[in-house]
């Protein structure tokens, strides 16, 4: 992905992120989850623009966003999943079964 196409995802995941959150409502359930979406793919797409290394090591996404969670001791990932946010995110949704489904 290039620098400019992550700029739109993350200025796409944040207003999307700033919509449930300035709700009149308080986020719960499948808007909360959206929410935590929103702020993950923000969050991908903004440590992808840093000048750290890039790779995720994925086929389809090679120079996407690496998942927050990849590595992380208390909330590890399943066994098989890679540092691919955007792969990691699909899974989550299948798993939940609202694949496909984007606010």
């Amino acid at each position: 992905m290039s620098q400019r196409s992550e700029v739109r995802e993350l200025q796409a995941a944040l207003r999307t992120a700033s919509d449930i959150a300035f709700e009149e409502d308080v986020p719960a359930g499948a808007q909360a989850e959206a929410l935590v979406d929103a702020l993950r793919r923000a969050l991908g797409a903004a440590q992808s623009l840093s000048d750290g290394p890039v790779g995720t090591g994925c086929r389809e996404h090679p120079r996407g966003a690496i998942d927050p969670l990849h590595g992380d001791k208390d909330d590890p990932l399943p066994p098989g999943w890679g540092r691919c946010l955007l792969c990691n995110d699909r899974r989550r949704r299948a798993s939940r079964g609202l694949a496909g489904g984007r606010r």
